[in-house]
């Protein structure tokens, strides 16, 4: 993507936000009521990536504001962090049908019309990859979340930090438990940046 020197970062990203809320380039368009393109300032340093939006968040137009999203402020809060220091989105930016898992794509279409560029043009010191599907989606196909979760990887010179989803807390008290440690583990690398590679 190529900057536009004679807008400010934080004007081009709201261009990206109108181009995704007009998108019709994949099958998710047809059901949604509200494309979601996340939220956030662009000079955000940290960059909060799940994998799509919900019911709440559908007709809202608002990421993570429904049950996992009031999850994810407690966990953030935890650890002395705000949403307004911190950019929150999706792999695809419109609700699957029944919350069910984005296909391959779909996945494609949204991260090379959207993502990359809403990346690029923020250009965070670290993602925090939310579950399976933005795991794989920006660290490759093999990998894991239970592999992964509460460490740092390098990826392509991208920091990412790998967690659960909070959805799946909802349901299962390990992952509630395991993401907690993550959260404590992602709070001690932020008051330490240094020790990002």
């Amino acid at each position: 993507m190529m900057k536009d020197e004679s807008r400010t970062p934080s004007e081009q990203l709201e261009d990206l936000a109108s181009g995704i809320r007009r998108c019709v380039s994949c099958r998710l368009h047809k059901r949604r009521r509200h494309a979601v393109p996340g939220e956030g300032p662009a000079s955000a340093e940290i960059v909060l990536l799940g994998e799509g939006p919900g019911g709440k968040e559908d007709a809202t137009g608002r990421p993570f504001v429904g049950p996992a999203g009031h999850y994810l402020d407690k966990l953030l809060e935890n650890q002395g962090l705000t949403r307004e220091r911190l950019f929150i989105t999706n792999c695809v930016k419109c609700r699957p049908p029944e919350n069910r898992t984005p296909r391959r794509d779909e996945l494609k279409t949204c991260t090379s019309l959207w993502l990359e560029k809403q990346l690029e043009l923020i250009s965070p010191n670290l993602i925090v990859l939310l579950g399976q599907v933005a795991t794989r989606q920006m660290l490759g196909d093999t990998a894991t979340v239970s592999d992964l979760h509460g460490k740092l990887a390098n990826h392509k010179g991208q920091n990412y930090f790998v967690t659960y989803h909070p959805a799946a807390a909802l349901r299962f008290d390990w992952v509630a438990d395991t993401i907690h440690a993550d959260f404590e583990t992602l709070g001690k690398l932020l008051v330490r940046p240094a020790d990002l590679p």
